[in-house]
């Protein structure tokens, strides 16, 4: 796959269907959209429509690069109470608190909103809701094929568990379980039944 972040910049608020938002319980956005002026203005469109039917709006920070461009804004929003989840990595939370130390990122950025969910590769991920951290390990694989739509499927994971009201670590569990499907094959559409392997792994 290969990236391009020109592809949304033609993302105006006319194409978004704002019956579909008002009606979904999480709205996810991707921070890579944030770099084109039109679509930036289809998401604050998108969160004002979400939060206005009383529905949480997830957002995820994509890329240290993106948040060198646009923390200020990233942050701004965040102290704005706009997001009810954020997702980060590694790398990404301590882009956005400025800091080197993933511990002092954490603990700075996790006040600040309801829900912060870090992902760690190899080392698994956390979550920190009012204080209290929820930890798993990385699902086993025998060999990482593509890395590629990891961070998205997890994402998936989570929130699918967060929808249907699972505890924090079932939450995580599902997103690990997505990413570990991701990584063992080519390309980020999943060739199993993710469902199932949740199933599978929970019972």
């Amino acid at each position: 796959m290969n990236t391009f972040l020109g592809a949304s910049h033609l993302l105006d608020q006319a194409m978004i269907d704002e019956a579909w938002i008002a009606d979904a319980k999480i709205l996810y956005l991707e921070g890579y959209l944030w770099d084109p002026p039109l679509s930036r203005a289809a998401m604050r469109r998108a969160i004002d429509v979400s939060r206005a039917a009383g529905r949480k709006v997830a957002f995820t920070l994509s890329d240290a690069f993106i948040i060198d461009r646009h923390g200020e804004d990233f942050r701004k929003l965040i102290a704005e109470g706009l997001f009810d989840i954020l997702f980060a990595n590694e790398v990404e939370i301590c882009a956005l608190a400025e800091t080197d130390d993933f511990e002092a990122a954490v603990a700075k950025i996790a006040p600040q909103v309801p829900l912060l969910v870090v992902t760690r590769g190899a080392d698994g991920a956390i979550a920190l809701v009012d204080g209290t951290r929820t930890e798993v390990g990385a699902e086993p694989i025998d060999h990482v094929v593509d890395t590629t739509g990891a961070g998205d499927l997890f994402a998936a994971g989570f929130l699918a568990g967060h929808a249907e009201g699972r505890s924090m670590h079932d939450c995580l569990t599902m997103g690990a379980v997505c990413a570990r499907e991701i990584i063992a094959q080519v390309g980020p559409r999943a060739q199993t039944d993710l469902k199932a392997k949740v199933a599978e792994r929970l019972g």
